[in-house]
Parts: structure tokens; sequence; C-alpha cells
């Protein structure tokens, strides 16, 4: 490859001449004018889009990269470079360099769809993969999570683009819910009467959407019932732990029983086992 350059110059050299150094010269200053008033133009487009601030500057630098490199073709060939071997070349190593950097590209696009469609921004606590926790920091190339243990988590932007991501935080609130066992012997209306208890003594729950309690599964060893309500986002674990502390207060001051799972064994002695044939 460097041969092949060498040999390119070499032999574009010798055509140049005082002509073609003149026009070399207007034709660098008019692809330079033109390429200033283009970038200008788009910055004023970009401008009235709603894209963030980061996102128009890589637009602008893309197209920034792509006029200079137009400006130096047709500048080569008013010096009389052979355009097709240059343009060859130049090919060549663009494919080279894609092949190399496919992955930084795949994230570098990513990161473009996710600052231009907005899925989630600083501070959103989303998850994705498995892997959850406040966004951080949003870079071209991977976003920076930490999670509810203090970890610091790395995601390629080409993985978030192409995931499902579950934000948690964009609408402001979330819904709490705690499921719980009662006796097949306690009444239902006793054991929703525990849960708005517990609900009403409860701080930060929204009166809106209504708390909600309902019988939900007939299991072996007790009748499940569910409690909905919501809180905002900033107090949701707030919210579900205290609840769920009322929830075992108001249950032991109505006399309710929250059972577990659990197995009766009946042992039989000797003497007890019927007789055959009895």
């Amino acid at each position: 490859m460097p041969e092949e350059i060498t040999n390119l110059l070499n032999h574009s050299i010798g055509k140049f001449n005082l002509s073609s150094v003149l026009s070399a010269a207007v034709t660098l200053l008019v692809c330079l004018l033109a390429a200033r008033l283009l970038l200008r133009f788009a910055g004023r487009v970009l401008g009235r889009t709603k894209l963030e601030e980061r996102v128009r500057r890589y637009i602008l630098a893309g197209v920034k990269a792509v006029l200079y490199i137009l400006t130096a073709v047709f500048t080569a060939g008013s010096l009389g470079v052979d355009m097709t071997s240059l343009v060859a070349l130049l090919s060549v190593c663009s494919l080279g360099i894609t092949l190399a950097a496919e992955d930084i590209l795949g994230n570098v696009a990513g990161g473009l769809v996710i600052l231009s469609s907005h899925p989630f921004t600083i501070g959103d606590f989303i998850e994705v993969n498995g892997a959850s926790g406040t966004v951080e920091e949003i870079n071209i190339n991977h976003t920076k999570l930490q999670t509810l243990d203090g970890l610091i988590i790395l995601l390629p932007n080409k993985e978030l683009a192409g995931s499902k991501v579950i934000n948690y935080t964009v609408l402001g609130r979330r819904r709490v819910t705690w499921t719980l066992g009662a006796s097949y012997d306690a009444p239902t209306e006793a054991v929703k009467a525990a849960c708005q208890m517990a609900v009403a003594e409860t701080a930060r729950i929204l009166p809106d959407p209504e708390p909600s309690v309902c019988l939900t599964n007939y299991a072996d060893s007790s009748i499940e019932y569910t409690v909905y309500c919501w809180a905002e986002t900033a107090d949701y674990w707030a919210v579900k732990c205290e609840l769920g502390e009322r929830l075992r207060e108001a249950f032991a001051a109505l006399g309710v029983e929250i059972t577990y799972q659990h197995l009766n064994v009946h042992l039989i002695s000797p003497e007890q086992k019927p007789k055959s044939g009895s």
C-alpha cells in the first residue's frame, strides 16, 4: 500500500505546472467557501430540530469531514492526480477501516439513535438485559449505569439500541405490589380490612390511582391477596418497605393469620394400623 501511494504521487508530481497549481488553488478556495456555507446551512437546519446539542455536533462533524474529503479530491484532480487510482485507493482504505472498527461504528450508530430518540436520559432508572441501575452518563460509544449496590456498568450503545429497555422513571410514578397469603379460615372482608388499614398508615402512597386489594390465588396452604398502590418513583422503595411492615402489624392487630406453605405429617403406630381382611 505505501508503494502504491508513492508511485501515484511520483506519477502525478511530474504533471504539475503553474497552470495546474493556480487551478488547484482556485478550486481549493471555492471548495472551502462552499464547505463553509454548507456547514452554516446545515447548522441552521439542525438548530430547528429537537435533536440534542451533542447529536447536532456529531452530525456537523461528520458533514465537515465529508466536505473536506471532497475538497481534497477536487483539489487533487485540479493538480492532475489520477482520480481513478486515488478513489480506488481511498475505497480500499475506508473498507479496511470499516471492517476493523465495525463494533466501534456500531456503538456510535447506537449512540446517535439513543441520543436522538430519547428512550432514557441521565438520572433515569432503567433495566436492560438483566442489568438495572441509574443512568450516570451517555457517551457516543457506551452508556454508564450505577446499580443499587454501588456498581458501575458500561453498556455498549449497539447492544442498548437493539435491546428491550424498561424505563422506570419516565412516567414519574411506579406501582407498588405486595402479595401475601392469609389462612383459609380468615374471612375475605377481614383480610381486605387489614390490607386497607396498612395502606392507610403508610406514608407517601398516592391517592390517585386509588389503592386496591384483590384476591388473586387459591394456593395450597393459603389464599393469596395482592395489594396495589402507586408512589412517586423516588419514593418507590421506601413505600414498598414501609407497606410490608404495616401489613404485618395490621394482620396481627385484626387477628388475621399470615400463613406459609407447610406439610402435615401424621404418624400411625403399629397398633393403629388396620388389620388385613378387616
